[in-house]
């Protein structure tokens, strides 16, 4: 008797609440299951997530060196200020092809438009561009890395 009807189909509360467990447990912000005529689709705002997991790597090189920590933690705060950041959720890929050189590599060059990483959001490669010409400081991102909107890609400075 756990099942509810809402608008002619029949809801299992359980089953709804295992998919939220399994979005937890995954990292993913949402699934979607179809099973003949019923649709369920779960799904969470992860609009905290950037500010929480994009810190975490950084902060362990500030602990190696405890006498640079306080002069490293105000400019990688500026560098995720600065950082262009994810339009959409996807995967990230740095280069344009499997086994090919990265789009751009820290310290290099790039010009206004130039494509530095490419987001592969529902099986379309969607090119992100630099906004500005600079010299690329930072990449916050690996290859492969699933990505969340607004989370930081890239620092050009």
């Amino acid at each position: 008797m756990g099942d509810h009807k809402d608008n002619g189909i029949n809801i299992d509360p359980a089953y709804v609440r295992a998919l939220a467990e399994l979005l937890d447990d995954t990292g993913l912000s949402e699934i979607e299951v179809e099973d003949g005529e019923r649709k369920i689709r779960v799904a969470r705002t992860l609009s905290a997530a950037p500010v929480t997991y994009a810190p975490a790597p950084v902060a362990a090189p500030a602990a190696a060196a405890p006498a640079a920590a306080p002069a490293a933690a105000a400019p990688v705060a500026d560098n995720f200020a600065d950082a262009v950041k994810s339009p959409m959720v996807g995967t990230v890929y740095l280069s344009p092809e499997p086994g090919a050189p990265n789009f751009g590599t820290i310290g290099s060059a790039v010009k206004e438009g130039e494509t530095i990483l490419i987001i592969e959001a529902m099986k379309v490669m969607n090119p992100i561009v630099a906004p500005t010409s600079g010299t690329l400081k930072a990449v916050h991102v690996e290859n492969s890395q699933p990505v969340e909107f607004d989370q930081p890609l890239f620092t050009i400075g």
